[in-house]
């Protein structure tokens, strides 16, 4: 399961704050960049099982809507997609300090071992929890065809 790795360039830099102070002051003084909203994507989490008949993937989406996710599976392919909406709803004379909350598209990709039978496939979303049961296309399903 080697194609689960997942990097993100901008991650790596997004822990380092070098000049707290500095931030603070220029916060609200400058337009943020249009490429600003890249590192502030959403992050889906994922832990994958595997038993003797089925895949079993968790994913983590919180606060979205059951109708915002969308799951594409193709044989062994899986892709989740949801979008994560962001309250625009501001009482007058308020306004933002701190949003570390991301919105947008999440999307995550991978491929299983093995091919899965998508007509069984069920999914399952809770508490800001995607659970996808995945059973595997059974091997023996070739036939042996009689000559007339």
């Amino acid at each position: 399961m080697t194609s689960m790795i997942r990097w993100n360039p901008l991650k790596s830099l997004s822990g380092i704050d070098r000049f707290p102070d500095f931030d603070d002051l220029v916060r609200n003084a400058f337009p943020r960049a249009s490429w600003g909203n890249a590192e502030i994507a959403p992050d889906m989490r994922i832990d994958v099982t595997e038993s003797d008949g089925a895949y079993k993937v968790k994913a983590d989406i919180p606060g979205v809507d059951k109708k915002d996710i969308d799951i594409s599976i193709n044989d062994n392919q899986v892709a989740i997609t949801a979008e994560v909406r962001r309250e625009t709803r501001q009482k007058e004379g308020e306004r933002e300090i701190v949003t570390e909350r991301s919105f947008g598209q999440a999307y995550r990709a991978f491929t299983l071992p093995a091919a899965v039978s998508s007509d069984k496939a069920e999914a399952h979303y809770e508490n800001g929890v995607l659970t996808l049961t995945l059973p595997k296309k059974e091997n023996g399903s070739a036939r042996k065809l009689k000559v007339s």
